[in-house]
């Protein structure tokens, strides 16, 4: 039975859960904080950022907590070296596929990714910047889409698709070319289904998606305003 109370070892700490519960829901609801970037309560987990991974006593490989439902005496660990270091990568690389200038960015100092990074002690990338060139879309009359920005969490496209139902966003190409995309790839201003409501600029977790005239650090994000959507950054409600 899915409402079936089961308990699990959580770092060591014997906690209790129920069976519909995700690791993610039962780290939260004890306290346990754990990176997540496409994660956000009230869309569909999606498990596609990976920040989320956990190790599980018994499984080989590393299990995204926001999609892996929890076992009766299942142990996991959320927090370790290894898991440092994969979270690490992962940031890194989220920093060298696109232009991520925080100095100039409007939600510096609001930004979910930026706030990893410092958590996580990243002070420089390992990596090769891609340094792609993309273009900013501000044909919308309210926001602006700049794609340099994105981590392709898709929270814009769940927000818009399951909480307003306009379904104006979407992804497009594959692997390294994907990019998220407004109708049939036209530009946000043309967009007949989008109602502008700004779901999807809260839902976003960095300076992607923005209000027009927002100057560095004014952006900020508070998706409690809209029902269904509740950020896990900085609460526990």
């Amino acid at each position: 039975m899915k409402d079936e109370t089961i308990l699990i070892t959580l770092n060591g700490k014997t906690v209790t859960a129920t069976r519909d519960e995700t690791i993610l829901d039962v780290a939260w609801a004890n306290g346990v904080d754990i990176p997540r970037l496409c994660h956000l309560k009230g869309l569909t987990s999606v498990g596609a950022c990976r920040l989320c991974l956990v190790e599980v006593a018994g499984v080989p490989r590393l299990l995204a907590a926001c999609v892996t439902r929890v076992t009766d005496g299942m142990e996991v660990t959320t927090d370790s070296p290894r898991l440092q270091s994969h979270r690490k990568m992962i940031v890194e690389l989220l920093f060298a596929e696109r232009n991520h200038i925080c100095a100039f960015c409007v939600s510096s100092g609001d930004c979910e990714l930026q706030d990893l990074a410092q958590k996580l002690g990243i002070t420089h990338i390992r990596y090769p910047y891609r340094f792609p060139v993309e273009e900013v879309d501000a044909t919308h009359s309210r926001f602006v889409h700049d794609p340099n920005r994105c981590v392709l969490c898709t929270r814009c496209v769940r927000a818009c698709g399951e909480v307003e139902g306009a379904r104006t966003w979407n992804v497009k190409n594959r692997s390294i070319l994907s990019r998220v995309m407004t109708d049939l790839d036209q530009p946000w201003g043309d967009s007949l289904t989008c109602t502008s409501c700004g779901k999807c600029v809260q839902a976003c977790p960095t300076g992607a998606l923005a209000e027009k005239g927002r100057a560095t650090g004014e952006n900020t994000k508070t998706p409690g305003l809209f029902p269904r959507l509740t950020s896990m950054r900085g609460t526990r409600d």
